[in-house]
């Protein structure tokens, strides 16, 4: 069967790296089950094995990290989430292979982290190490005292994999008549004219830490562009035409964009902030003298948060927006998006229990997502997790559309 071929390879990589010598193998077991709160369906049931073989040296390093997830019924999933070599130089370190990386300030929010595409299969569910996917790239990092400039290049694109008709995240795009989807269009070609570019410079400071960003890349979400079709009446006097259908032709597009992001500490308060400029991102509008109803707009996606302790309890709370430049009605979407975050975490003395509810806020059509969790380290390496994902509010909003989906689930979790 096909899962025993992938189970075979990951044993026998495990071998072959295991002899070799200071390799360092690490990672974790775990089983996740998830309970409808409506109907008591299981809505997940998921083994995973994720492992991670590293060696470090004076000039050189490798890092392998394949993870396999198993849904049962031998339906399973193998992903090479990293694999890359690194190589240490006097001033920079350089960096080749398929790798992971973040970058900005904000929690649970995507604005200058947008380098790795992001699994969106599972919403926004998944452990935030766990939701971006991998990219293969050649990174650069140059360092320059406290600061350091990152350069990546990206030959092949990547873009942000959705939910699968059959899914219970997917969610059908409503459009005035029947839609046939032509998706001959939508491949990027891997080629030096398609590469994407990225470049970041960071500093920390005694004061403030601090990132400015650039990137020449695509937007990992297709546009649609659509074309109308008519047909003619000819029973009517005289004939007229009436909308007969729509032919969608999904299609990747190249974004400019700028920002930053800052931390600093004010009088134990940790003040955090995140921008990023779009320039010439496609909206879908209803204007009639729009090509294939799509339009380019400028945006600015931003979050400010604060970070503070009340006792022993970590708190924090962030505010986003996204606000549409030279905005017009025809848009579909808002002009402004509004968005808010607050988490609350408390460990115990002796740190074996950790209670933490994080949670979304749409504020403008009032809906969450609420994650209250419990976590029981049972000993060294071995934890229970007890959670619960609450969908709630205004079902045309972002998080309220799910409130089928709300579920029970726990998480356990041997770490080696």
């Amino acid at each position: 069967m096909k899962y025993r071929y992938y189970l075979t390879i990951i044993l026998i990589i495990s071998t072959l790296l295991g002899k070799a010598q200071n390799v360092d193998i690490s990672g974790f077991a775990r089983t996740y089950e998830a309970v409808g709160v409506k109907e008591g369906n299981f809505l997940m049931m998921q083994q995973t094995l994720n492992l991670n073989f590293e060696k470090r040296g004076e000039k050189v390093g490798f890092k392998a990290n394949p993870m396999l997830y198993y849904y049962g019924r031998d339906s399973l999933n193998l992903n090479m989430r990293e694999i890359y070599l690194d190589m240490y130089f006097k001033n920079f370190d350089l960096r080749l292979g398929k790798q992971q990386i973040v970058w900005g300030k904000a929690d649970g929010v995507f604005i200058t982290d947008v380098v790795s595409p992001l699994n969106l299969t599972e919403f926004l569910l998944p452990d935030f190490d766990e939701i971006r996917t991998g990219v293969t790239a050649a990174k650069l990092d140059y360092y320059i005292g406290s600061a350091s400039l990152e350069a990546i290049v990206i030959p092949q694109f990547t873009p942000t994999l959705r939910p699968s008709h059959n899914s219970i995240w997917y969610r059908q795009p409503e459009f005035p008549a029947p839609a046939t989807f032509d998706w001959s269009q939508a491949e990027v070609k891997p080629s030096l004219e398609n590469s994407e570019a990225f470049l970041k410079y960071s500093n920390m400071t005694s004061k403030v830490d601090f990132e400015l960003m650039g990137a020449y890349t695509w937007d990992d979400n297709p546009v649609m562009h659509i074309r109308k079709l008519f047909g003619v009446d000819s029973s009517a006097m005289p004939p007229h035409p009436y909308l007969k259908g729509l032919n969608i032709t999904p299609r990747y597009h190249r974004l400019f964009l700028a920002g930053g992001s800052f931390s600093t500490e004010i009088k134990g308060f940790v003040l955090r902030g995140e921008a990023a400029f779009y320039k010439g991102k496609y909206f879908q509008t209803q204007d009639p003298d729009a090509g294939d109803a799509i339009v380019q707009k400028d945006y600015l996606h931003y979050v400010a948060g604060l970070d503070f302790n009340v006792g022993k309890v970590k708190l924090s709370t962030q505010f986003i927006q996204r606000y549409i430049l030279d905005y017009d009605d025809y848009l579909r979407e808002r002009e402004m998006e509004n968005t808010a975050t607050f988490m609350a975490r408390y460990d115990t003395p002796g740190e074996t229990l950790h209670l933490e509810l994080f949670s979304y806020l749409g504020l403008d059509k009032g809906d969450a997502l609420i994650r209250p969790k419990i976590t029981y380290d049972f000993e060294d390496g071995f934890s229970l997790l007890l959670g619960a994902n609450i969908f709630a509010g205004d079902t045309e909003g972002r998080f309220g559309r799910y409130e089928d989906n709300s579920m029970i689930y726990t998480k356990i979790k041997y770490s080696f």
